[in-house]
């Protein structure tokens, strides 16, 4: 009983938190810039093409994670969006930072293995997916967390150049002239 009361614990906080901060990002709710606004953040200095397109999929990754995570509902998907939201936050905005007080990788990292914990661990008996007798395949983790990868690798190889890596080819042209 005091393990599924853990897990019911960690869901509901770290679900929660999670569906508030994509909240954020696609309604502008809890102090958010919206979906307008954390695109322009997103296109502009993290350089993601199309910048539309990745800030919606942020967050529903963590607004439908968080969400799912919470109820304990599909799992392992909640904790898949969850972490591919805080795999591309470390990559893309807190590397090579470490601590928090640095804007670093400390909080993004503890939310991600917190989610994994509660993949392989599952939803406990305290969620919808056992009120429902839901249990989705047992690959679906394994699967789920490959497709993550390859997520952040296409987000990661469509970025648009920094203006220093155009520099070198702008003063190419500028000699040739």
């Amino acid at each position: 009983m005091s393990y599924d009361l853990g897990l019911l614990l960690l869901r509901l906080v770290v679900g929660g938190l999670m569906f508030g901060h994509g909240a954020q990002k696609l309604f502008g709710w809890f102090g958010g810039y919206g979906l307008a606004g954390t695109s322009g953040f997103f296109g502009g200095q993290l350089r993601l093409r199309p910048a539309t397109f990745w800030t919606a999929l942020a967050g529903l990754s963590e607004a439908g994670g968080g969400l799912l995570l919470l109820l304990g509902l599909l799992s392992p998907l909640g904790s898949l969006g969850i972490i591919a939201a805080m795999l591309m936050a470390i990559v893309l905005s807190h590397w090579p930072r470490l601590w928090a007080t640095e804007n670093g990788y400390e909080y993004p990292l503890v939310l991600l293995t917190a989610a994994l914990a509660l993949g392989l661990a599952g939803p406990g008996a305290y969620s919808l997916d056992a009120a429902l007798g839901i249990q989705l395949p047992a690959p679906t983790l394994a699967i789920g967390l490959a497709l993550v990868l390859v997520s952040a690798v296409v987000a990661l190889t469509t970025r648009a150049p920094a203006a220093d890596e155009l520099a070198p080819a702008a003063e190419t042209r500028v000699k040739a002239a």
